[in-house]
């Protein structure tokens, strides 16, 4: 580099460029080289997992069916002060809606989304459809009470009115068990559909009880494998991480033949004499089973957390402690303990979010009464069709995995967790 004659010049690089345009220009090269080394990682979190959510939280809400198959309905609907039977307009519209939908063949979807909202709406729609379809002139109110009298009761029509808004909350309602009745107001569902906040409490419950006992399991497995010497510890972590190199769906079978009334465990409670041959214990297909092949299969998730806690703690701690006076167990509670809680809360918090979510081992073991609500979420995504209201268990369920989190970076702090 060279410097200019006049001390208040700029200083030029020996290309006659001014340094600060030199620094500047080699600043944005450095800047667009680290996005272009980052885009592809943003590109991947991007269509992974920020598009899925995206499209989960717009599905909650999103409600097209009606507006687009039968939208002259909904459009007359609009109007209707719902105090009263709708106007001739309405049921002609209705009508003409019904006789193009069958010709479309999309009558089973509008009958489908309408039965979600009340039930029996699915033999009412079909059964109209295929009726008015002969229906060549008015009038048609008569027309189609005849039909089906449920076409007189104002109830029919609210039911079509709140399921043909484009956007609406009805699928965040029916997933906490409640609904809209006739007059718009929030209603508990009938006892006999209660069913989404019972599971939602039945997850979070099981998913408490295995982080429990994965801790209660896991704190002496770490607390050994960091406390004994490096080669002998290395083959215990070994057997840790064994889990890890079979697959789920082989470990999950496997605990229905050694859990089942006639399997491995069973058999050896009636050899030992524990129990007796008619009171085996029935430990699949229900919350037990559950429990179990979660718990054996999340407890590498525990383990981890804690061991990379404890082989930095110092063992002098612990002597130093003793040689103040402590015995082992207070000195253990009082000075190694507390410094293992990043540790606990790293694991507590990894299993139980793994809990929740958890699908394949609750299908295979739980039975009806450890069914978790990702069971229900897959349900409703591949058999019953109905995307909305999976959409919007799934969202509160990551509602409720978001604020976990929230809390454990409140009482422990993010920068402290430690997952090995």
């Amino acid at each position: 580099m060279a410097m200019a004659e006049t001390s208040g010049a700029p200083i030029l690089t020996v290309d006659g460029v001014p340094l600060k345009t030199q620094l500047r220009r080699a600043t944005q090269r450095s800047r667009w080289r680290a996005i272009g080394l980052v885009a592809p990682l943003f590109l991947f979190v991007l269509v992974t997992f920020i598009v899925p959510i995206g499209d989960m939280l717009f599905r909650s809400v999103d409600n097209p069916t009606l507006t687009q198959f039968i939208p002259n309905t909904v459009k007359a609907l609009d109007r209707w002060n719902g105090r009263q039977l709708p106007d001739e307009l309405t049921f002609e519209a209705l009508a003409k809606d019904l006789k193009l939908a069958r010709m479309g063949q999309t009558i089973g979807r509008v009958a489908s989304r309408l039965n979600f909202e009340s039930g029996g709406m699915r033999s009412l729609i079909t059964r109209s459809a295929r009726k008015a379809s002969k229906l060549r002139h008015g009038p048609y109110k008569e027309a189609m009470i005849k039909i089906d009298k449920r076409w007189g009761q104002r109830e029919t029509w609210a039911t079509i009115k709140l399921v043909g808004q484009r956007y609406t909350v009805v699928h965040y309602l029916a997933s906490v068990d409640r609904k809209f009745n006739s007059d718009g107001d929030i209603i508990m569902q009938p006892e006999v559909r209660q069913i989404y906040v019972q599971i939602f409490n039945r997850t979070l419950w099981i998913s408490l009880l295995v982080t429990v006992i994965c801790l209660v399991l896991a704190y002496p497995i770490a607390y050994l494998l960091a406390t004994l010497p490096m080669k002998t510890s290395n083959l215990l972590m070994i057997l840790v991480l064994l889990p890890f190199w079979t697959s789920l769906l082989v470990r999950t079978t496997t605990w229905i033949v050694l859990l089942q009334s006639n399997g491995v465990i069973n058999d050896l409670l009636v050899w030992i004499g524990i129990i007796s041959e008619e009171g085996r214990i029935r430990m699949i297909y229900n919350m037990t089973g559950t429990v179990i092949a979660m718990t054996q299969i999340l407890l590498p998730f525990m383990v981890l957390p804690l061991y990379s806690v404890m082989k930095t703690i110092n063992p002098y701690h612990m002597r130093a402690a003793q040689s103040l006076g402590a015995n082992p167990t207070r000195a253990f509670w009082k000075v190694y303990a507390p410094q293992t809680i990043p540790g606990v809360g790293a694991g507590s918090l990894l299993v139980f979010i793994l809990s929740v979510g958890y699908y394949i081992t609750p299908a295979l073991v739980g039975g009806a009464s450890g069914q978790m609500i990702s069971n229900f979420i897959a349900y409703h995504m591949k058999s019953s069709l109905n995307w909305g209201l999976a959409a919007a268990l799934g969202t509160i369920l990551l509602g409720g995995v978001l604020i976990l989190y929230w809390l454990y970076n409140r009482l422990v702090g993010i920068d402290n967790m430690k997952l090995g």
